[in-house]
């Protein structure tokens, strides 16, 4: 027998439960209220016809701290490996854009489920053409310590696991490659020399090298879960026969739990991202830092590389609740704390905490994909909106 089938039933039957009550809601998301005509409606509805992909793109003007105003195409495309309850929903997301900082930003992200759950395949491919304002090493930097760095940056990371268990619990392997190009620093304010001087300027650095996962992941809906918990543990090992600069490490432990409450089925969400690295000499651009997670999403509340160090720790909670009762639309309380390591010391000396509130816009009530519009604060004067297709986390 498949370990698949060995999974526990009432939990597949409480998934399928939460498919059904989606399924069923009326003007329920921006295509139902516009009064757009779906295609084969009828067949979208029906269980045996899931394992259609269904696609949400809304051009749209975006605005971070980083970017300012950008001209944003989004979306993703969510689809079903088989028609059996209890599967993974599988996700295609990107984000093409371009900045009134003249930033060039294309991601293509997957998460991809094989049929039964059986395999989960992981993508996260970038390219940037990317100046930006960063701010030295450590929890002690400030605007004084402002400078702006230009490059030029592909990702490439592509791992592979395979269910080991009758639980939702996956191994794997993985291949990752960090390249920054072409790196330009502007002299900083204070005209003195910058932590990037300090720590070892480069015109270019890559990072090669393969990685280890272990991952539980029992979510079900991976663009807006419901219920259900995500742990993520991998390990990263550069090294130069693979063309990397250096020799180094990383570990990130990636952990989510999401609660139901009460009958109104609102959701609290936890979210802790720990990011450490060791060994060998680590290039600076790929050092862990605010906003570089794999979706750019951690520190809401300050702008992308405000904090950058050897280590970083992370934590959220967000409260998601109905504004409507069919579910179009939404809010988000949210707040957040995280801590990077001052260096050379690499001591956890500081929090910088954050809090805000936001709305959610339901694009597609079949995948669960919401339009994100969150405000944040956060220390020293630290404010801005963050706008994102599907869920922060």
């Amino acid at each position: 027998m498949d370990s698949f089938s060995q999974v526990d039933t009432t939990r597949l039957k409480v998934l399928s439960n939460d498919k059904q009550e989606i399924d069923n809601q009326k003007d329920a998301d921006i295509i139902d209220f516009l009064r757009i005509k779906r295609r084969n409606e009828e067949l979208e509805k029906s269980s045996k016809k899931t394992m259609k992909p269904r696609a949400t793109f809304v051009p749209f003007i975006g605005y971070t701290l980083q970017t300012r105003l950008a001209g944003i195409l989004a979306g993703n495309l969510a689809f079903y490996s088989d028609d059996l309850d209890g599967r993974n929903q599988s996700a295609i997301s990107t984000s093409i854009s371009y900045s009134q900082n003249k930033q060039i930003i294309i991601p293509v992200l997957s998460n991809i489920w094989t049929k039964r759950n059986r395999y989960n395949i992981l993508g996260n491919w970038r390219y940037y053409k990317y100046p930006e304002q960063t701010f030295g090493l450590g929890g002690h930097t400030g605007l004084k310590n402002k400078t702006k760095l230009d490059y030029q940056y592909f990702l490439f990371r592509e791992s592979v696991l395979r269910h080991v268990s009758n639980s939702a619990f996956y191994l794997g392997l993985g291949y990752n490659l960090s390249y920054h190009a072409n790196i330009i620093q502007n002299p900083s304010l204070s005209g003195e020399l910058t932590d990037f001087d300090k720590y070892g300027r480069t015109k270019k650095s890559c990072s090669s090298g393969l990685s280890i996962h272990a991952l539980f992941d029992n979510r079900g809906n991976t663009i807006n879960p419901l219920k259900g918990a995500y742990v993520n543990l991998t390990f990263y090992h550069y090294a130069k026969f693979l063309a990397s600069d250096n020799n180094w490490d990383a570990l990130i432990l990636d952990m989510r739990k999401y609660l139901k409450l009460g009958k109104a089925k609102n959701v609290l969400a936890i979210w802790s991202y720990n990011w450490f690295t060791f060994g060998g000499k680590r290039p600076y651009l790929d050092l862990p830092s605010t906003g570089w997670d794999a979706y750019s999403n951690i520190g809401r509340g300050y702008i992308q590389s405000r904090l950058r160090g050897e280590n970083l720790m992370y934590l959220e909670l967000e409260y998601r609740f109905k504004i409507s009762h069919n579910g179009l639309l939404g809010g988000v309380l949210f707040t957040n704390a995280q801590s990077v390591s001052d260096w050379p010391s690499n001591k956890f000396t500081t929090i910088f905490p954050a809090v805000g509130t936001g709305i959610r816009i339901k694009l597609n009530k079949f995948s669960g994909t919401n339009l994100a519009i969150d405000y944040g604060f956060g220390l020293q004067g630290s404010q801005g909106l963050f706008i994102n297709i599907a869920e922060i986390f």
